[in-house]
């Protein structure tokens, strides 16, 4: 069964990317097709990147860089709940893709957006920014609206309609994760050898 992550994506004090991911969670746990698991930026405590060698070399230094690479290569796919900040992604989610490389790669990735305009311009850089990693994004997305999905743009109130488009997004990170367990297993053994 395939390893999903869902992914706080800021640390903004605050934040809705809480709520909205557990609201992820909840109903992907509630599948019989994956297992789901939160995974928080914010418990990582990453600095601006401070490792002295690029992250494709896989020739880490520091003791968080190390914790967030064990966190993120244990998953086979990502669902990323991120906000909009100014018609782009947090600084501090697009930080903590920058640290690593291959933990990345031939995995599957969906994305929960919110915002004025229901995440998608960040959800837009995701897609440019993955695809550089390798990272198969799925077609189908939730786009929630700061004024209709939350109360006084602070509480979650997600419409009932979300719900069918969050189906199908984790059924093609499903999906896309199965897909590509053949690469991610040759890119193991490949780096075993």
């Amino acid at each position: 069964m395939p390893r999903i992550a869902v992914v706080v994506g800021t640390t903004r004090p605050g934040r809705n990317a809480e709520a909205v991911a557990r609201w992820v969670h909840g109903l992907a746990a509630a599948r019989g097709d994956a297992e789901f698991e939160l995974l928080d930026i914010e418990e990582f405590d990453l600095p601006l990147l401070d490792e002295p060698l690029p992250p494709s070399l896989g020739r880490y230094t520091r003791p968080h860089t190390h914790a967030w690479s064990e966190a993120v290569a244990r998953f086979d796919g990502f669902v990323f709940v991120t906000p909009e900040y100014n018609h782009g992604i947090p600084g501090s989610l697009k930080n903590a893709i920058d640290f690593l490389n291959t933990e990345w790669a031939n995995k599957a990735a969906g994305f929960v957006g919110y915002g004025a305009a229901g995440g998608s311009r960040a959800v837009e850089q995701l897609r440019l920014v993955l695809a550089e990693l390798r990272v198969a994004t799925v077609r189908a997305g939730v786009y929630l609206s700061m004024f209709t999905d939350f109360e006084n743009f602070t509480e979650f109130t997600p419409g009932s309609h979300q719900v069918q488009f969050l189906e199908q997004t984790l059924d093609q990170v499903v999906e896309w994760a199965s897909a590509l367990a053949p690469l991610r297993a040759e890119t193991e053994s490949g780096a075993a050898a």
